[in-house]
């Protein structure tokens, strides 16, 4: 523990120089360990013994809002059975924090940070979730939005007021000389629906920094007192019972004039000194981080083995690549992006997922598809337009986010069940376009759990749930589309789910099965190595797994009629641990989005 504390003062006096603010964190720190419950200190030594907990292969994670799934956290606390059921065993809370009304970005807008929004219930409903959560073995994951606050948090008021102490805590000028310099730098986020990284306030006569939205103000971390007070903050959500700490937009918390203010080292140095805070105070926490790259850049926030950062990250870059896998057919370039992951070490945990509450942005590595003639925006009008079932014989359905005449560029928004086609099958009650659709979701989510790393589900996935147009009929949602894809949860359609004969059984029934067999087979192991097989037919994914001697063949037909997947394994007998069918893993005859997971027997 004394070594952390030297790194940590180290870290602490390199960003800051300032002894007393970093005695004053030391106390608090003290002070939070010994309020921390004697539950979560048991917690926290068993996950100490076993630090690879979380690296297992039953680990199953969902997400969801929790208004939309069951209304408040009382209501989740009732729906852990169905979770249960549904073998998760992770789930991640979308933001429900105290945000104002019709300006929350989300939920990514936090007022304060020490209380839910009262329609979702208290802090104390928060505890009593983790408690019951723990009792089942589900851990909880929340966001920690620590770039900026919202205009309403008790700072920016303060600061609205001219108050000097609360402004320094912001990016404030009193002229535009400093945006402008910002400006020629920093890339904007949202140059359509906000540009600019500052917004004029015109009853202090100040700019202010807001990166995101205007009503998001960017904190100074370069203020030790910024630091300090959102570290109580993390510390107290964390003594509430959370499990997984995502830590929101990580690129963005350092800035600095003359840079692009993404990226820059001094983040590193943050997310290192709270990876020992939470080593310190609370042990069995760990941090994921949100970093929106391709996975070769997201690689810097592991850390080191020596001085981790990290613990999780999102493969962000392999979700978005799938999606151009299913439009294009062609598994090449998605081929060479598993085997970059695949050749990071297996310390490094990536979360997978097909959908997520965002829109799906197309950041593809387009220097590779230049070389297969491929130019990057006809290609994203190709993949707007496909994925609105517009051209390519598509099924899909969905709305475009944030489209940008000037650039042709936007980003799609649908659930993974509409992107699949269930819901066109289902609208034109066409029973064979149905069953292909349920065959490529089912696929899709057999590769999802092959890859490397833990699989995380979007409530509704697991039952089909299709697009939600409602949300044009609420005024607060309609300008955002990515509210289609964020739909309440239908516990009409899921009570279905039991049922074989309905399009939520046949898709529950089977994906349970996958589950099952994941848990149980232990080449599924978060650190089993991993790697891609050549097919000799680029509609064909080969992912091969192989863990303490039990070695396992993935085969994902992405397109919609039959192939062969020309691999040429002669080492034995390998069996189909779907279907119990036996064959050499050889000349593979994969039908129309298809899949195999082949396990070798002798």
């Amino acid at each position: 523990m004394a070594k952390k504390t030297d790194e940590l003062r180290w870290l602490y006096m390199e960003l800051y120089g300032n002894d007393s603010m970093f005695f004053e964190l030391c106390d608090q720190l003290h002070r939070f360990y010994e309020e921390r419950s004697s539950t979560l200190k048991a917690l926290d030594q068993k996950r100490e013994a076993d630090p690879g907990w979380y690296k297992k292969n039953d680990m199953l994670g969902m997400m969801f809002y929790i208004d939309n799934f069951a209304g408040n956290m009382k209501g989740v606390e009732s729906k852990l059975d169905y979770l249960e059921k549904n073998n998760v065993n992770y789930i991640h809370l979308m933001p429900f924090l105290d945000t104002p009304k019709g300006r929350s970005d989300g939920g990514y807008a936090v007022a304060d940070f020490r209380k839910v929004q009262e329609n979702l219930g208290t802090m104390d409903d928060l505890e009593a979730l983790a408690g019951a959560c723990h009792k089942k073995g589900i851990s909880l994951c929340m966001d920690f939005v620590m770039n900026h606050t919202s205009e309403d948090h008790e700072w920016a008021k303060k600061a609205r007021q001219g108050d000097g102490e609360y402004m320094s805590r912001y990016f404030f000028y009193d002229n535009p000389y400093i945006p402008s310099l910002y400006e020629k730098t920093v890339p904007q986020v949202f140059p359509t629906t906000a540009p600019g990284n500052f917004t004029w306030l015109p009853e202090i006569g100040h700019y202010v920094m807001t990166t995101f939205y205007p009503y998001q103000w960017d904190l100074n971390y370069g203020n030790p007192r910024v630091f300090n007070e959102m570290m109580y903050n993390f510390l107290f959500l964390a003594n509430k019972g959370i499990d997984v700490i995502r830590i929101d937009a990580v690129p963005y918390i350092w800035k600095e004039l003359n840079t692009p203010c993404r990226n820059l080292p001094q983040v590193h140095t943050i997310v290192r000194m709270m990876r020992l805070i939470s080593e310190i105070v609370c042990p069995g926490v760990i941090l994921l981080g949100e970093v929106v790259m391709e996975p070769e850049k997201v690689v810097p926030y592991f850390g080191t083995v020596e001085k981790p950062e990290c613990h999780m990250l999102y493969n962000v870059t392999t979700m978005a690549t799938t999606w151009h896998t299913v439009a294009t057919r062609d598994v090449r370039l998605l081929k060479k992006q598993l085997d970059i992951v695949n050749s990071l070490p297996k310390d490094y945990v990536f979360l997978n997922y097909l959908r997520c509450h965002d829109d799906i942005g197309w950041g593809l590595d387009y220097a590779t598809l230049q070389q297969e003639g491929i130019e990057e925006r006809s290609h994203k009008k190709y993949l707007n337009d496909y994925f609105q079932g517009f051209v390519g014989e598509s099924n899909s359905r969905g709305v475009l986010y944030n489209e940008d005449p000037v650039t042709g560029d936007a980003r799609f928004c649908g659930t993974t069940a509409s992107m699949c086609g269930i819901e066109k099958a289902g609208f034109e009650k066409n029973k064979t376009a149905m069953e292909k659709a349920i065959q490529m979701d089912v696929m899709l989510h057999a590769y999802m759990f092959m890859q490397s790393g833990i699989p995380v589900i979007y409530s509704g996935d697991e039952i089909g749930q299709v697009n939600d147009y409602s949300y044009k009929n609420d005024p607060d949602k309609a300008p955002d589309s990515r509210y289609i894809h964020r739909g309440a949860m239908n516990w009409d359609r899921a009570a279905m789910s039991g049922n074989a004969r309905t399009v939520e059984g046949k898709l529950n029934k089977r994906l349970l099965q996958l589950e099952k067999i994941r848990k149980t087979e232990k080449a599924f192991m978060t650190n089993a190595d991993t790697w891609t097989v050549d097919t000799w037919d680029n509609s064909i994914l080969c992912i091969g797994r192989y863990y303490e001697g039990e070695k396992i063949y993935g085969l994902f037909n992405f397109s919609e009629y039959d192939k062969t997947a020309w691999i040429n394994e002669r080492d034995g007998i390998y069996k189909d641990l779907i279907t119990g069918q036996e064959m050499e893993a050889a000349g593979v005859n994969v039908p129309a989005y298809g899949f195999f997971w082949l396990k070798k027997i002798n």
